[in-house]
């Protein structure tokens, strides 16, 4: 006899979703005879009938009382069982419906017969669903989710799919539902309550979700359905945003969008970036909102393209960014670790490293800069790649040096009105204060940015002085008057 032989037994019974003329008979001789029974709930119309005929048992009604969270009320529940397994003779425990529909504590029973703590043996029970299919007529084949109340999120919900609820316990649990449903559907949308389906104490109601938490009749077995949203209310569904795109670039579609290639959409994308970035300046998140809409349209037209001209898809794209984000974090989906944003930059720049060697590519580190990107910026990037890779000044003296040579040169250059040459002077001049900027952590682009939204606050100040007193640019000493003027606007400021 092997060890996994040797390892207690604990028999899950399904008690099934009606009442006890509904129960297996090998369900009801097991509850009879069971030396040690252990009830999920009381609360279950087979529990009430047979009540006289039961053995002696215990519930685990008491450990919901006693705990804040039903993640703590499932690991108790799983200890108590797998301790109580320790001893002679056969231990049952009983859960309403089938063993393996959203009972989390059979689950964990499960994950310990891996571990060969025990074994596990599944008996009986007619899930709940298809009495609820049948009070609901409803086809699930149309798409369906069995979601459960207590641990709902917002991006678990497919609001063009068929919902269920379990757990909805309570008032609180049905109140965390309701809140969280109204963010993706209308207040006004119907919703159900069942309770008892397929039993003589069957309860249904329809009421718009916004009442949910207002009933009275809400029980431990209480289950929500609510029906898909219709198709032109699903605003914020993933699947419709994708449909309308198709739709736009369709032969019957928008003559504008039809007509767009990767390269006549690349000075929108960059529109939309720098409206973006404004939105984040001004810390308007209500258009921040907006643009960042705007650049996702972006990013799904060209996937649509791609999708048409037989490259990729919106799918292949994001299968392809989530890959990377989990191979390029092996400190959050691995067994590595980085404590501060500097180890992580420095386990990023690794792992590049790696799929460019694996990929047999010998780029230079400078290969991965975008030509396209604005030229201070790309100057940024540039040096600090090189200085990265080791190619740089120990301290900001010889930048200091350097800038001096480089404005000299460029004052040469002007003197013998040599306009190329003078130009590629400038261009150094530049080179040197972005690098002198990245060594003391200034970030050029944001920096002159900063001076131009300066300039603009200053000079729209002196545009609102000259309508206010009625004054020309061309009149003789005038820029003394604006010169004042822009020391109010400086003072104003601070």
């Amino acid at each position: 006899m092997n060890n996994a032989d040797m390892r207690p037994v604990i028999t899950v019974l399904g008690l099934g979703a009606g009442d006890a003329g509904q129960l297996p008979l090998e369900v009801y001789r097991r509850l009879r005879s069971a030396s040690s029974l252990y009830l999920r709930t009381r609360e279950h119309p087979v529990v009430r009938e047979l009540q006289e005929e039961l053995p002696a048992y215990k519930t685990f009604d008491r450990i919901y009382e006693q705990t804040d969270s039903f993640e703590e009320a499932y690991g108790l529940m799983t200890a108590e069982l797998l301790e109580a397994s320790k001893a002679p003779g056969e231990i049952c425990y009983a859960v309403p419906g089938h063993p393996l529909v959203a009972e989390m504590v059979v689950q964990q029973l499960l994950e310990a017969e891996k571990a060969e703590k025990c074994r596990v043996d599944i008996v009986g029970g007619q899930s709940f669903l298809d009495p609820v299919f049948a009070t609901l007529r409803l086809d699930p084949s149309e798409g369906f989710q069995l979601l459960d109340a207590t641990a709902l999120k917002r991006e678990d919900v497919q609001v063009s799919t068929h919902l269920l609820l379990t757990q909805v316990y309570d008032r609180m649990t049905a109140s965390e539902v309701k809140l969280t449903l109204m963010e993706l559907y209308p207040e006004e949308h119907i919703v159900h309550m069942i309770s008892g389906a397929g039993t003589g104490a069957e309860r249904l109601q329809e009421l718009p979700l916004y009442e949910l938490d207002r009933e009275d009749f809400v029980d431990n077995l209480m289950s929500v359905y609510v029906p898909p949203l219709p198709f032109s209310a699903r605003y914020g569904d993933w699947d419709k945003f994708r449909s309308i795109i198709a739709a736009l670039r369709a032969p019957d579609g928008c003559p504008w969008d039809r007509k767009q290639t990767h390269q006549s959409l690349k000075k929108y994308l960059l529109e939309e970036t720098y409206e973006v970035l404004s939105a984040i300046d001004a810390e308007d998140d209500d258009n921040l909102q907006e643009e960042l809409g705007d650049i996702l349209l972006q990013v799904m037209l060209h996937a649509q393209i791609g999708e048409e001209e037989g490259f990729f898809t919106i799918d292949d794209v994001v299968e392809s960014v989530t890959e990377k984000m989990i191979r390029r974090h092996p400190h959050v989906f691995a067994e590595s670790a980085a404590a501060t944003p500097e180890e992580v930059n420095t386990q990023w720049e690794e792992v590049k490293k790696a799929e460019k060697s694996k990929d047999g590519e010998e780029d230079s580190v400078l290969a991965d800069i975008p030509q396209a990107m604005p030229a201070l910026m790309r100057a940024y990037e540039i040096q600090k790649k090189a200085a990265k890779a080791g190619f740089d000044w120990g301290d900001d003296a010889p930048m200091w040096d350097k800038l001096h040579e480089e404005i000299e040169e460029w004052k040469a250059e002007l003197r013998a009105e040599n306009e190329q040459n003078s130009s590629k002077e400038f261009g150094d001049i530049l080179f040197v204060l972005v690098n002198l900027a990245r060594f003391f952590r200034v970030h050029p682009e944001e920096a002159l940015e900063q001076t131009n939204q300066k300039f603009f606050r200053r000079f729209a100040y002196i545009e609102r002085k000259m309508n206010e007193e009625n004054r020309q640019w061309q009149e003789e000493n005038f820029l003394q008057t604006a010169e004042s003027w822009w020391q109010e606007a400086k003072k104003e400021e601070r």
